[in-house]
């Protein structure tokens, strides 16, 4: 195409994003804006020669677009169908997989690094937002790549806004210069000169654009240029010919370059141009023929366990004067906006910096706070080293409140929340929960603020609650206290968190064909309950655990590990849990029953357990026994044998 074709190119591109998402969802607002830049990036870089790394991926709908993927498009998030983030394995443009941010800069450097090992000549382009930059991992990398003088070029995506409004440091001091007494005097007397003097209206309006300018010169240019950068912009991302003209000279300069790309969220589109957090992502509309679900439905009244964690942590904070809550940028994620707005000074939003998060919160530990550290599970992961080194060997109090835990849809494997069991098990001192309902997760969180021996986790399910009652009265949970919700003399489940109510579910399907299953709500991981589970160990030959977390470390590991060592190989334990394998996206239920965790496919499981026991028991009975007809009836008796 010409350039003069490339207006009318991205009109067609972003008409066709707003009939496909707003058909099928996905992330919004942040492609919107990106579609001049993206096509411009595309147009002047020779890719995949040339490699564009991007940042987390929600900006990436129009790379997808543009390359090979537009009718894919239709299928995004959806089982089977194309990420919503970059995926390596899904196309050669697609450089280096992102789904969590800051991520770019290190990988292009490296990219970068690579290519000048190899005696290579392309070009390595990192893109990532105003918010994406305020996590730590890019001032690392911003740091090694103007020490290295290596020729990366960054392009900082500046729309003001990443899922929530920035904070910090980095984005204000693009504007602190605003703010400084002696610069507003100085503007003051000049406006007031200008106002007198000959064609006042031209030269106000003219002063305006050179404040501006100068403004980001300064600031902007001399932090960038400070680190090693040359630093260009700001520039209007949505101006194409400047975007082109600019994206082409950038390419002959051979050393480390910051492009400052000024954008519009939401861009073409008014109602996500007036509210950009609210059209960050969408759902599509409703499919005609829904997914058997693997849970039933919740009631509509029930909130979602995110708001549960977000009205508790207002009552903790109304009973508590020391309970403050910390989140890494996602205030509204976490279901913290009504604390922020409540509790302003009691309030920490530490931006993109999930360790920072958890040391933070270790130091406001340290001097007696309590704090409700709320993160992401998957993002929780970034902060492990913190976790250990900075909360637990110190037997700090922190409450870590664990969002997204489990299987999330179709954010896909970037955003499952399955590995927080293992990895926070293995972590000493550490107290690891998870709630079975909303007034589970409430008590769990009275619990907590009461216990001062080390740090305490919760984990909870992007999904609605079961059982809320906001007017019940507090109630502790004894550390490490199971409870049994079934009673039953066939078998044993023992679930955790989001497996309970389907297990419920499971025994009553396995009543039916006559088998009684006895249902423990196993709401602490770490430390198991030894009592009780001494107990199911001695009346059941099989047990079941449950959880929505990885097998390997998991809690049905522990268990295992608990009845072999004490009971060697009587009684059997079986695991329902996800396999040591990524977990593709797509809707919850759908995924659940690929993982086997719907509850279709527990009974199918579990029914199949009992079954091999049988008949194991009957093949292991005396001929003549079997043909008198005295063995045992019932499938307990066959299980347990006559011992």
């Amino acid at each position: 195409m010409s350039p003069e074709q490339l207006p009318a190119l991205c009109g067609e591109i972003r008409k066709y994003l707003i009939d496909v998402v707003t058909e099928v969802g996905g992330h919004f607002a942040s492609s919107l804006g990106a579609v001049e830049l993206t096509v411009a990036l595309h147009y002047v870089y020779d890719t995949p020669r040339d490699k564009l790394v991007w940042d987390i991926g929600h900006q990436s709908y129009i790379h997808k677009i543009l390359t090979g993927r537009r009718e894919q498009l239709r299928t995004i998030r959806q089982y089977n169908g194309i990420s919503g983030f970059l995926r390596r394995d899904e196309s050669v443009y697609d450089t280096f997989g992102a789904g969590h941010s800051a991520t770019s800069i290190s990988a292009a450097l490296g990219m970068a690094m690579a290519r000048d090992l190899k005696h290579e000549s392309h070009e390595v382009v990192a893109v990532i937002g105003d918010g994406g930059i305020t996590g730590g991992l890019a001032f690392e990398g911003l740091n090694n790549a103007g020490a290295s003088q290596s020729n990366i070029t960054v392009i900082l995506n500046d729309n003001r806004l990443s899922i929530s409004k920035n904070v910090g440091a980095l984005s204000r001091y693009l504007a602190e210069i605003l703010t400084d007494p002696l610069y507003n005097k100085i503007k003051g007397e000049i406006w007031t000169a200008m106002g007198k003097a000959p064609f006042s209206t031209s030269l106000r309006g003219f002063s305006r654009r050179l404040e501006e300018s100068l403004k980001n010169l300064v600031v902007a240019g001399m932090f960038f240029e400070d680190l090693g950068f040359k630093y260009i912009g700001p520039i209007d991302g949505h101006n194409l010919e400047d975007m082109l003209n600019i994206l082409g000279r950038a390419k002959e300069i051979k050393k480390p370059l910051l492009l400052h790309v000024v954008t519009q969220k939401g861009r073409g589109f008014q109602p996500a141009e007036a509210d950009p957090i609210k059209w960050y992502a969408i759902k599509g509309k409703p499919k005609s023929k829904p997914v058997e679900a693997s849970e039933p439905a919740k009631a509509p009244e029930m909130p979602a366990y995110l708001e549960v964690f977000g009205k508790t942590a207002i009552e903790l904070a109304e009973r508590d004067p020391r309970v403050v809550a910390v989140t890494a940028a996602m205030c509204i994620g976490t279901g913290l906006v009504p604390f922020s707005e409540r509790y302003p000074q009691r309030f920490f939003d530490v931006s993109i910096a999930e360790g920072h998060a958890v040391t933070f919160s270790a130091g406001l530990a340290a001097e007696g706070f309590r704090p409700l550290c709320a993160i992401y599970s998957t993002f929780l992961q970034r902060a492990f080293d913190s976790v250990v080194h900075d909360v637990s060997l110190q037997d700090l109090p922190v409450i870590f409140a664990i969002d997204r835990a489990g299987l999330v849809g179709e954010d896909g494997p970037t955003h499952h929340g399955n590995l927080d069991l293992a990895f926070l098990s293995c972590i000493p001192g550490m107290v690891v929960t998870a709630p079975k309902d909303g007034n589970e997760l409430r008590n769990l969180l009275f619990t907590a603020l009461a216990y001062d021996q080390g740090p305490f986790a919760i984990r909870y399910p992007k999904a609605p609650c079961w059982n809320y009652d906001p007017a019940a009265k507090f109630s502790p949970i004894p550390i490490g206290q199971w409870e049994i919700l079934r009673p039953g003399s066939d078998a044993c489940i023992l679930a955790v968190g989001t497996m309970v109510q389907p297990a419920r579910e499971v025994a009553e399907r396995l009543a039916e064909a006559g088998y009684q299953l006895e249902v423990v709500n196993a709401r602490y991981v770490k430390p198991l309950d030894v009592t009780l589970l001494d107990q199911v160990t001695a009346q059941h030959r099989l047990i079941v655990t449950m959880e929505e977390a990885n097998r390997r470390g998991g809690f049905g590991q522990a268990v295992s590990q608990f009845v072999q060592d004490e009971y060697g190989a009587r009684t059997l334990v079986r695991t329902l849990a996800i396999a040591d394998t990524l977990v593709p996206h797509g809707a919850r239920p759908t995924i659940l029953d690929w993982a086997g965790l719907s509850v279709p496919r527990m009974t199918d499981s579990i029914r199949g357990m009992i079954e091999s026991l049988s008949r194991e028991r009957i093949a292991k009975t005396p001929r003549t026994q079997r043909l008198t007809g005295t063995q045992d009836a019932s499938p307990r008796q066959m299980m347990l044998g006559s011992e």
